[in-house]
């Protein structure tokens, strides 16, 4: 397994070793002292699975309070997923760096806790698996504006389907007011 730190610190780009034959393949999706071992440092306790069609957009999603570290791979399709800073004190604070992420290569994202997602949907449909480290709580859940003007996504779809909840998400000038208190 190969894992490299991305341009937004603690943002992770995994490629574990994936072992096929004329039969299919075989890969480890996650061992806890292998991913410790890679700068994973994160005791996940929830794992869930997302299918979603084209041009489908779901985010900028966080977790307020604790926070949510996420490790997500595509099991099918392909996707251009987003990690956005929303950490005070970093220096990339407000920052975002993208990826595409496939069923092909394999490759993982690690997000540690401090930091909004997204992604859309590049094939007909995707699904998307994650392990995280806070079980899924509504009452911590927000959401930042995918098209943010200030954050600048340059996502690969002009008209994507949107929840109504990603369509009401809060924007990034109003995130740093509220930090501010």
């Amino acid at each position: 397994m190969k894992s490299r730190e991305l341009k937004l610190p603690g943002l992770r780009l995994i490629t574990p070793d994936v072992f096929g034959d004329a039969r299919g393949f075989v890969l480890e999706s996650y061992s806890e002292p292998r991913y410790l071992a890679a700068g994973v440092e994160c005791r996940f306790v929830q794992d869930t699975h997302s299918r979603s069609v084209n041009g489908t957009l779901r985010g900028l999603h966080y977790q307020s309070t604790p926070g949510q570290a996420k490790l997500l791979r595509v099991g099918t399709g392909r996707i251009f997923d987003v990690a956005v800073d929303i950490r005070p004190d970093s220096p990339t604070f407000g920052q975002w760096e993208g990826v595409t992420l496939d069923a092909e290569t394999h490759e993982q994202l690690f997000l540690p806790v401090g930091f909004a997602h997204g992604f859309c949907v590049l094939s007909e449909t995707a699904d998307v698996l994650y392990k995280v480290s806070t079980v899924y709580d509504p009452k911590t859940e927000c959401t930042l504006r995918w098209d943010d003007p200030e954050i600048g996504v340059t996502w690969p779809l002009e008209s994507p389907l949107l929840s109504a909840r990603d369509r009401a998400g809060e924007s990034f000038a109003e995130f740093k007011k509220r930090m501010r208190r």
